[in-house]
C-alpha cells in the first residue's frame, strides 16, 4: 500500500477516534429508574427526567440514560459501574456518593379528602386515633410513627394489601404511589402518609378534592429518639469526580428558577426555599 493511503487511512481512523470521544465528552449520562414513577421512566415522563433535561440544556450536554429496575442496588449496579455519571436524586450528604448542592427540601404529608374535618396535622390528631384505614409505606418514618402511636399492627394487613410489585427472585417490594393516594381518593382510606414528592402529581391530579398537609419534623420514638420527616435532596456522582459535581452546583446555582418551576408544577411541596436559595448562591 502506498504511504500517502497508508497515511490517508491512518488519520481518519484518528478523526473517527475523535470524533467518538467528542460525543462522549458531550454525553450526560444519567443513572436512573425504570420505572419509578412520578421520579423517573424510560419514557421520560417523570420530573426527575425534566431535571435532566434541564441540566443537559444547562451544560450544553446530550442526556442519556443508564436504566435500572431494583432501588436497592441502583449505585452499585450502574454509578459505580461507571455505565452513568449522575444520579438527580439523592439525601443530601449520602456517604456512598458525592453530592451537590440541595436543589430542594420537602417533607412526608398526610393526605385526606377536603370534605373530612378535622385536617389531620401531626401524629397526635385525634382522628388518627379512630381512622379504619391508614396508607403508608413499610420502612419509611411513617411506620415508625403508627408504632409509637400504637397503631401499626391493626394496619398490617391492610399495607399488605396495598403491594403493588413484589419480585419472586430476590422478594424486592414495590408500593405504587399513585395507588397509595388513590386509596384515599376513592374514600377506602381515611388517610396517607407519605413521601410528599411521591405523592403531589397524584394528589393534583386526583378527581376528588385532597389536602396535603405537611407532618411537622417534631416526631420522637417512645424511647425519645427523633424520627425525621424532612428532608433534604441532592444530585451525587462519583466520588472523586469534582470536576462534574462543580458543574452540577453551578448549574442548581443559577437554575433555581426553572427548577423550582418544574418542582411546583409537579406539586411538590417545597420546604426552606429562602435556605436553600442561600445555599445555592454560595
Amino acid at each position: 500500500m502506498p504511504l500517502t493511503k497508508k497515511l490517508l487511512i491512518t488519520i481518519g481512523c484518528l478523526g473517527l477516534s475523535l470524533s467518538a470521544a467528542n460525543a462522549e465528552d458531550r454525553a450526560l449520562k444519567i443513572c436512573a429508574a425504570e420505572d419509578e414513577m412520578p421520579y423517573s421512566n424510560n419514557k421520560g415522563e417523570g420530573f426527575e427526567n425534566k431535571l435532566a433535561q434541564l441540566l443537559g440544556e444547562a451544560l450544553q450536554k446530550k442526556v442519556s440514560y443508564e436504566y435500572w429496575t431494583d432501588p436497592r442496588y441502583y449505585l452499585r449496579d450502574t454509578l459505580e459501574k461507571g455505565l452513568c455519571d449522575v444520579v438527580i436524586g439523592v439525601d443530601t450528604g449520602d456517604p456512598r456518593v458525592a453530592t451537590s448542592l440541595p436543589y430542594y427540601r420537602s417533607g412526608y404529608v398526610f393526605i385526606t379528602r377536603k370534605s373530612d374535618r378535622p385536617a389531620i396535622d401531626n401524629w397526635h390528631s385525634e382522628a388518627l386515633r379512630s381512622v379504619q384505614r391508614i396508607a403508608f409505606v413499610p420502612g419509611s418514618p411513617a411506620e415508625v410513627m403508627l408504632r409509637a402511636i400504637g397503631r401499626y399492627n391493626d394496619q398490617f394487613n391492610y399495607s399488605q394489601e396495598l403491594v403493588g410489585y413484589k419480585s419472586r427472585r430476590n422478594q424486592y417490594v414495590k408500593y405504587d404511589n399513585a395507588k397509595l393516594v388513590g386509596e384515599v381518593s376513592s374514600g377506602h382510606a381515611e388517610v396517607a402518609a407519605l413521601w410528599g414528592p411521591s405523592a403531589g402529581r397524584y394528589v393534583k391530579a386526583s378527581a376528588t378534592p385532597l389536602t396535603m398537609t405537611v407532618i411537622p419534623d417534631t416526631n420522637t420514638r417512645a424511647d425519645g429518639e427523633k424520627v425525621g420527616f424532612h428532608y433534604s435532596t441532592s444530585m451525587a456522582v462519583r466520588k472523586g469526580d469534582e470536576a462534574l459535581l462543580a458543574q452540577l452546583n453551578h448549574v442548581i446555582k443559577t437554575k433555581q428558577t426553572e427548577i423550582r418551576q418544574i418542582l411546583e408544577a409537579e406539586g411538590i411541596p417545597l420546604l426552606d426555599v429562602d435556605a436553600i436559595a442561600v445555599a445555592a448562591s454560595h
